[in-house]
């Protein structure tokens, strides 16, 4: 499905399909004999998505071990370390030594993310939860209806990030003068440059200092489309009709970093072989690195308003 200025989506179509697809993946690792990471809520999401192809993988039945771009090994050890990541990235905001830490979390594109179940939250931690209104209606009433509570105080915002997210975040109940730790996972390569820049600049705006940011870092060489059109390739051998090479926004655009850096953040950038080694894994193949160059993570923190 090709990219429009006022495109939506569900969780089974368009960008919400690859939402499920990342659950499909935290579902596939959890299920392993010494699994990686622990998503006990995967697999309950992706199901009543109902897509078959994620349906099977989250239960585990398809073959992944002859795939010629990466195995079954290599597809739990990524989801692992960007799972890790983020994990890790909220629970040092939140928990931090020198200080009482942030208590106040954005999850940008929630999708089907359930860290607002499933981490250790602080006492007086408030979890604001942003993505397409049907996208978080859905999430909200499979988790409810399986008896599943927040661990935090969750307030969720349906609002498309094209539209004027900031406002609907405040009218939640959002403090723009109280420090905030905001995740992007899997987003930037779904906005257009312009789009990205926007989004950067409003969190910017709405965040005091000592806030935070995580998000990925995209080197150039992934934004050529190769990796996308590989990725497709890759779904496509295993049944699966979603198109990345149409859902990514490729080409030139100013990196995360620098935007952020000339609006006041201080920034870090662990490309992916650092976080796999960190991680106690061999970084991928060189193949698979050609495709990304220097990605990676990045994390921010915000010295000035």
């Amino acid at each position: 499905m090709t990219r429009t200025d006022d495109d939506t989506w569900d969780l089974a179509s368009s960008v919400g399909a690859t939402a499920t697809s990342v659950a499909a993946s935290r579902a596939f690792a959890t299920r392993q004999a010494d699994p990686l990471i622990t998503d006990p809520y995967a697999h309950l999401l992706v199901k009543a998505v109902g897509i078959p192809h994620f349906n099977r993988v989250a239960d585990g039945e398809i073959d992944f071990d002859t795939d010629p771009l990466f195995d079954s090994q290599t597809m739990c050890e990524q989801i692992a370390v960007r799972t890790r990541f983020f994990d890790d990235f909220l629970t040092s905001a939140t928990q931090a030594d020198d200080g009482p830490g942030i208590r106040q979390v954005v999850i940008l594109a929630s999708g089907l993310d359930t860290r607002a179940y499933r981490l250790q939250w602080p006492a007086g931690t408030v979890v604001f939860e942003i993505d397409q209104p049907t996208v978080i209606d859905f999430k909200t009433r499979v988790l409810a209806d399986a008896g599943a509570t927040p661990a935090a105080e969750r307030r969720t915002v349906g609002v498309d990030l094209r539209h004027d997210w900031p406002q609907a975040l405040r009218d939640a109940g959002f403090a723009p003068d109280r420090p905030t730790a905001w995740i992007a996972e899997g987003l930037l390569i779904y906005l257009p440059p312009d789009a990205q820049d926007r989004l950067l600049d409003d969190i910017s705006a709405l965040s005091a200092p000592g806030s935070r940011l995580a998000t990925e870092h995209m080197d150039s060489r992934a934004l050529n489309g190769d990796w996308a059109k590989a990725l497709t390739e890759r779904a496509r051998r295993h049944g699966s009709d979603i198109r990345l090479d149409e859902l990514f926004y490729t080409g030139e655009r100013t990196s995360a970093a620098d935007h952020l850096t000339a609006h006041g953040w201080r920034t870090t950038i662990e490309t992916t072989r650092e976080v796999y080694r960190a991680n106690g894994f061999n970084p991928p193949a060189d193949e698979l690195l050609g495709m990304i160059g220097d990605s990676g993570y990045l994390t921010a923190t915000l010295e000035r308003s």
